[in-house]
């Protein structure tokens, strides 16, 4: 669950560990569409067969070095996005997906102490908010603090992603 705007989220952990590639969070034989629906189906399936199927609406993703290492594929945060996944907390990102995944509206954190082993289990419940940073794991009641989302960026991530984002921009300039 997010409030209004997005920036305050609660949900179950998935809990995957270092270079997770963006073959397995979407696997090259599904990449003749960029449908957000057809992908999230998909989605990890190579590694976490029943992911997809039971991912719910506000969940978070947590992970651990080089998140979205591999190839450059936008589909990758598509297919997470689709699904329903509100944030994806990591150690670290691969580059291209990090910028992938605010050009689409994903939000993202990076805060190695919330994705160190253990730190985070499966299932935790977990709250998020993106414009301070903080990171709470409520079943343990541990709390982390990651770098906020700068102002510019959580009004990128309302609208959206990138493109709505400056659509919108043009729509106000008319």
């Amino acid at each position: 669950m997010s409030d209004a705007n997005g920036m305050k989220i609660s949900g179950k952990a998935w809990v995957y560990g270092d270079n997770v590639d963006t073959d397995v969070i979407i696997p090259a034989r599904y990449l003749s569409t960029s449908d957000p629906e057809r992908l999230a189906p998909h989605c990890m399936e190579d590694i976490d067969d029943v992911f997809a199927s039971s991912v719910r609406p506000g969940d978070v993703m947590v992970a651990g070095a080089n998140f979205g290492c591999g190839s450059s594929r936008e589909h990758a945060p598509i297919a997470i996005k689709a699904l329903g996944v509100s944030c994806v907390i990591a150690a670290s990102y691969a580059r291209i997906f990090y910028r992938n995944a605010i050009n689409i509206g994903l939000p993202i954190l990076e805060c190695p102490e919330a994705a160190s082993a253990g730190a985070v289990k499966k299932g935790d419940e977990m709250a998020v908010d993106i414009a301070t940073g903080r990171i709470e794991n409520k079943t343990s009641g541990h709390v982390w603090n990651a770098a906020p989302a700068p102002e510019f960026l959580r009004g990128l991530l309302s609208a959206g992603g990138l493109v709505p984002y400056v659509r919108a921009r043009l729509e106000r300039s008319k």
